[in-house]
């Protein structure tokens, strides 16, 4: 009888740790996660300014989120949509990553939204603003670190209408982010009594403005409002100057316009403003440091893009905190990330209910080569999340 007892202890002992182990082995390894971010192309300074600001929060961690190393897996999606789809599965299903963090070009992120939901994989966007990731296709393993297209859109419009403007032409790239944006800002605009008199676009990432500028030019609005970013902001900006645009119809946009882009753009970018939920001159302690580290790692200045992919670093780290670095918890991690406040460089900020921050929306003016902070567009400003159910 003991000798029974005995073998079934042992048994159960065996048991206990044949369950164990597994448990033990999630714990102690690395947690790999997935960069599909723009490396080549019109967007590939943003793509490397996410890596480098989710890089230096790893690191002023000392190289750990939630007790664990993080290995990383990177994949260039090109800002290809036609490619995105087979990117991110061979991130999931070959590469067997345990969060995707990704990416810049909308269209991209929605092909990403879309796995990340049918698979659960976890997924931290930390730039592209395509509104329906955090809309109708949001998801309790889907997370925004960034903005909605709509929100620098609307801010915008509230701010044209109380300059007093009537009416405005909109100018953008034919893909979910313009579009977007553009719809935004009419939504403002038009609520306090503008109207949108043109809505002129082009197929991205072309950059053949020219025979649109002639088409402003004969509008004769009061204003211009646009969304460009990366290299063909460069050139939108420089050739709305060299037509004469700038000096008889002002030009207002997104932030994007003129982050990452001031060095290239010169002179031809001075005065414009332009909204964003971060800016060069905000002189805050926590900016302030953030700056300087940024600036001491990587012999570089940081926008907006570095912001958002430290802040999508930090949300990882609340996630995996609250689920003591065990990412197969997903219920304990993803609460850990909705119940967060992120000390973010731009502000503190928490999410809403759709995991889209809730943040404020400055008023920039480009001077000496920076995007100051001239005031507050709109003051904790949450998307709408049109169209989700979660």
């Amino acid at each position: 009888m003991k000798i029974r007892t005995l073998a079934l202890a042992a048994c159960a002992a065996a048991a206990m740790t044949a369950i164990a182990l597994p448990a033990a082995a999630q714990g102690s390894g690395k947690i790999k996660v997935g960069l599909m971010l723009p490396y080549t192309g019109t967007f590939a300074a943003l793509g490397t300014a996410i890596e480098n600001g989710f890089r230096l929060y790893i690191t002023e961690q000392g190289g750990k989120l939630g007790g664990r190393e993080i290995e990383f897996v990177k994949v260039d999606d090109e800002s290809n949509p036609a490619k995105a789809t087979d990117n991110v599965n061979k991130l999931v299903k070959r590469d067997n990553v345990d969060v995707l963090v990704g990416t810049v070009h909308s269209g991209v992120a929605m092909a990403m939204a879309k796995v990340a939901k049918d698979t659960g994989t976890l997924l931290i966007v930390p730039n592209a603003g395509a509104d329906a990731v955090t809309g109708a296709m949001c998801a309790p393993n889907i997370f925004r670190s960034s903005f909605t297209n709509w929100q620098p859109g609307y801010a915008m419009g509230e701010v044209m209408a109380k300059k007093g403007h009537k009416n405005a032409v909109t100018i953008t790239w034919k893909y979910a982010a313009g579009d977007e944006s553009v719809g935004g800002f009419k939504e403002a605009f038009q609520k306090a009594g503008g109207k949108v008199v043109k809505e002129l676009s082009l197929p991205f990432p072309n950059v053949e403005f020219q025979a649109l500028l002639t088409e402003i030019a004969a509008l004769k609005p009061d204003a211009v409002y646009t969304f460009f970013a990366g290299g063909g902001a460069v050139k939108f900006v420089k050739d709305y100057a060299a037509a004469g645009l700038k000096k008889s119809i002002p030009l207002y946009g997104a932030g994007f316009l003129t982050d990452g882009t001031l060095e290239a753009q010169g002179a031809d970018a001075e005065g414009l403003l332009t909204t964003l939920h971060y800016g060069d001159s905000l002189g805050t302690p926590r900016d302030n440091a953030f700056r300087l580290a940024y600036a001491k790692t990587y012999k570089l200045q940081p926008d907006v893009y570095a912001v958002q992919g430290y802040d999508a670093a930090q949300m990882l780290a609340a996630g995996l905190s609250a689920a003591k670095g065990d990412v197969t918890k997903k219920a304990e991690f993803t609460d850990g990330i909705r119940k967060a406040r992120i000390d973010s460089p731009r502000g503190a900020f928490m999410l809403s209910k759709s995991h889209n921050p809730v943040q404020d929306i400055y008023l920039r003016q480009v001077g000496a080569k920076e995007n100051k902070v001239i005031g507050v567009a709109s003051k904790a400003l949450a998307d709408p999340a049109r169209g989700c159910r979660m």
